[in-house]
């Protein structure tokens, strides 16, 4: 079974012109919301990574 580099490159210009590519607004509205997902999920892990913590000291007595 032979590899055809033409054939190959003729499929992929003909399935990325049935791609639908976002608008220039719908791409910033999605990168605030997946901007705005990082954060919170940033402070979610460091409120849980604070509270395991103190939960260690208390349990343990080390640590600063």
């Amino acid at each position: 079974m032979a590899f055809n580099v033409l054939k190959f490159a003729r499929e992929v210009r003909t399935e990325a012109s049935r791609v639908t590519w976002p608008k220039g607004k719908e791409t910033v509205q999605l990168t605030g919301i997946v901007l705005a997902m990082v954060v919170a999920t940033s402070l979610f892990f460091l409120a849980v990574d604070g509270i395991i913590g103190a939960a260690m000291r208390a349990l343990f007595g080390a640590g600063g």
